[in-house]
């Protein structure tokens, strides 16, 4: 089992295309139609479930109290003149692809104010995979969302500080892997187009003492065809001095949302290394549905996809299908 747990703190601090992969910074914001979909339920909620609505307290009181603790370490002000927790989200999912062991796993993210730290830059603390949080890999991108197991580097602890700048520039200076120490320089932009098109820039440059210098360039383009139907094309590739050759991945996606956060998705997720023999090393289709089970803050998600994998040109190209889903709760 992976545990990914990630608290990153700013102004107001957080991601939505995640903080570090559960946890990092994104460049691609979610559709239109995922946001849309976010919105609060308006349908009878129900019957009351002490339990969740205990464990969800509880995770929200555990989350504040972690806070105001880290925050301490800054400053004597105290939390509760501009602190703040908010979208907070925990969930618990399960990948199982052909010829694999079943892969489960834990994430954790939250918006924190934090009123001592956002003085001079925010903190971000998680565990999460090494190699994604160094190259700022967005999430949509990342190996778990594209039913693909990780890969052998374990996920690890992840600490740091970082800094917005004008102009849509940030910069950290952190460690992972316990004490091996990166630093990013990132610029970001997004531009709104006529007719419904938005299109959403990053460039990440990075230094690590494994990698030494390295960048990854991410570009989203999405569509709106109707306010409920969207679609996305994102793309990114990640070169390294150590690794000249990119690495690069892409997901063609359309979105089609069903209100109170009921969202169809249907993706063509597809990879590969600059110069390869293989020009594709694996590409598939896969289908998310995904919807509230309690509440509005309580959302279930199922997936499945069939893949069609060739890590080389010495094998044939085979096939493999895939299932996961995952219990996401907002606090």
């Amino acid at each position: 089992m992976r545990c990914h747990v990630l608290i990153h703190a700013s102004c107001v601090f957080g991601l939505c295309a995640a903080p570090l992969a559960a946890a990092q910074d994104v460049s691609a914001p979610e559709p239109p139609t995922a946001r849309s979909a976010d919105a609060p339920l308006v349908d009878d909620p129900g019957p009351v479930s002490p339990i969740l609505e205990d464990a969800r307290s509880k995770v929200r009181s555990s989350t504040a109290w972690l806070a105001r603790s880290i925050d301490g370490w800054f400053g004597r002000l105290p939390f509760e003149d501009g602190g703040r927790v908010s979208d907070g989200r925990l969930s618990l999912g399960f990948l199982k692809r052909q010829d694999q062991n079943v892969d489960v796993d834990v994430r954790f993210n939250v918006q924190v104010r934090l009123p001592n730290v956002e003085k001079f830059a925010y903190v971000f603390v998680g565990r999460d995979s090494p190699r994604e949080v160094l190259a700022d890999t967005p999430e949509t991108l990342a190996r778990q969302r594209r039913l693909l197991r990780e890969r052998t580097e374990d996920p690890s602890f992840v600490a740091g500080l970082g800094l917005d700048l004008p102009n849509s520039v940030s910069l950290r200076l952190g460690m992972r892997g316990g004490f091996k120490p990166y630093a990013q320089a990132r610029y970001s932009q997004d531009w709104d187009w006529d007719s419904g098109t938005q299109v959403a820039f990053s460039e990440t440059v990075f230094w690590a003492r494994s990698d030494k210098f390295g960048s990854t360039t991410a570009l989203s383009i999405e569509q709106a065809l109707t306010p409920s139907l969207s679609i996305r094309w994102l793309g990114a590739a990640t070169v390294t001095q150590v690794a000249p050759k990119f690495e690069w991945s892409s997901v063609l996606g359309g979105y089609q949302s069903f209100g109170s956060q009921r969202l169809l998705s249907l993706e063509l997720p597809s990879s590969g290394t600059q110069g390869a023999a293989v020009a594709v090393s694996d590409w598939g289709l896969q289908v998310r549905w995904a919807q509230p089970v309690y509440r509005d803050w309580l959302v279930a998600e199922v997936v499945g996809g069939h893949f069609w994998p060739r890590p080389d040109a010495t094998r044939a190209r085979g096939r493999a299908w895939a299932a996961g889903g995952s219990i996401r709760m907002r606090f």
